[in-house]
């Protein structure tokens, strides 16, 4: 019986692919920050640092064991696999091992478990974008907590843990089209419906405030991205450089189709397009960028980009104030990506594919399997988010109160500003008296006298 070897190659590749993606939530929080309105920007980077903190502490304690615990009646994992109060530092303490291959991947239990709380955390902090404004920031960390416990955990594992829908099913979602982003755009949706909306919405214009905030925020994200769907490999292999790859021609394609649907459309490409066409088609490619052949990637992050364009008008249409397009981009790119698996998804390029894509002829099998998994998940999620954030609203309060939402929700909630642009004081213009906050000869005293930090602006 062979002993078990760490694979330091692997591990140093799951590492490196956790620490990026975790950088992929402060890049969040910098895209739904500029995207939103100035007194409010603190408030959606909070949602998102909160979620790296709260999520993150669930995960290592609970998560981790109903997600990819051993399998109980194909719904859940078994809670006490992976208890936080249990260390996993032994030899044999390698994922996927078992008596028969006791290396498993070659990679240490804690290097899997922090990949996958990456996963958790931003699942959650995209839901934030839906509802910016006008939510509670008490409200938001309670309803973070229960649904990634009622939410994500368990589809995490119907879907990889070796539920009902990966193992049962045989829905193919190579780094989260499903669990992820359809999870997070379904409970956005619910949310939003639950809030109502905005104060103003839709007759006032509430446009970004920060461009170059969005831009760098899809940079970081783009690049992060990377780890989310290569890493998802898990090993450093042919198919780990398909899918990173995949997940490079198909953002390409996405920013060229958003843009060419707001030339049209609009008569002017704008960034905001482009960085909105890059996390649309990120998105697209999360759940197939290991099952198509580079292609196929292309061709979806056009089709994506073009689609997500279109669909954020929906809002408008149908009434709902979804605030920065987490439904438009995440659950409909979500929900073209899934499909696209049963339509282009080939043995060709990954053994996993046992059925061929509708265009490689294998009929709809596959991709009815993919349409069902992606039901699923919309409808638990979409119910789970709803009577949670019922709940919430009629307990402790999700909703913000309408004064406090139009003063900005950073001060009522934070008592923080991003932007302090008063004067500091004095009445000496530029002068350097002026800029330093000192009125020459005077004292001060009264309304001289420094305010806190926190209050000022």
């Amino acid at each position: 019986m062979p002993e078990p070897t760490i694979d330091t190659g692997n591990t140093a590749w799951l590492l490196i692919s956790s620490a990026i993606v975790l950088l992929m939530t402060p890049g969040l929080a910098l895209f739904y920050g500029g995207l939103n309105r100035s007194k409010g920007v603190l408030n959606m980077i909070m949602m998102s640092f909160s979620a790296m903190g709260l999520i993150s502490i669930l995960w290592f304690f609970y998560g981790f064991s109903l997600a990819f615990g051993s399998d109980v009646g194909s719904v859940i994992g078994n809670v006490g696999d992976y208890l936080g109060t249990k260390t996993f530092l032994g030899e044999g303490d390698l994922w996927g091992a078992s008596a028969e291959n006791p290396s498993g991947t070659g990679i240490p239990l804690y290097v899997f478990m922090a990949f996958q709380m990456m996963f958790a955390i931003i699942t959650v902090a995209l839901i934030s974008g839906a509802i910016s404004d006008r939510a509670k920031f008490g409200g938001w960390l309670v309803f973070a907590g229960a649904w990634a416990t009622l939410v994500y955990f368990p589809v995490a594992h119907w879907v990889w843990g070796g539920g009902f829908i990966g193992a049962g099913l045989g829905a193919l979602d190579f780094a989260g089209g499903t669990a992820v982003h359809i999870n997070a755009g379904a409970a956005a949706l619910a949310l939003v419906l639950v809030l109502g909306k905005r104060v103003g919405w839709p007759r006032e214009a509430m446009k970004p405030h920060n461009v170059p905030f969005v831009a760098l925020g899809t940079g970081l994200l783009w690049f992060g991205w990377f780890g989310f769907n290569a890493g998802s490999e898990l090993t450093a292999d042919a198919v780990t450089g398909l899918a990173f790859l995949n997940t490079q021609l198909a953002t390409a394609a996405a920013v060229l189709g958003w843009l060419l649907v707001e030339k049209i459309r609009d008569g002017k490409p704008t960034l905001v397009g482009a960085s909105s066409g890059a996390i649309a088609g990120l998105v697209a490619i999360t759940p197939a960028c290991a099952f198509v052949a580079p292609w196929a990637a292309a061709l979806l992050g056009l089709v994506a980009g073009a689609v997500c364009a279109l669909s954020i008008s929906l809002k408008y249409k149908l009434g709902f104030d979804d605030s920065l397009d987490v439904v438009g981009v995440h659950f409909v790119g979500g929900w073209i990506g899934c499909l696209w698996i049963g339509l282009f998804g080939t043995s060709e390029v990954n053994a996993l594919v046992e059925n061929q894509g509708l265009f490689y002829g294998g009929g709809v099998t596959q991709l009815g399997v993919q349409a069902l998994s992606a039901l699923i998940v919309t409808v638990y999620s979409f119910a789970v988010a709803f009577v949670l954030g019922f709940v919430i609203n009629k307990t402790i309060g999700f909703r913000l109160d309408k004064d406090a939402e139009i003063d900005g929700i950073d001060l009522a909630e934070h008592a923080e500003s991003a932007y302090d642009l008063t004067p500091a004081g004095g009445s000496g213009g530029g002068s350097a008296f002026a800029m330093a906050g000192i009125k020459p000869g005077a004292a001060k005293t009264g309304d001289d006298a420094p305010v806190g930090e926190k209050i000022s602006g």
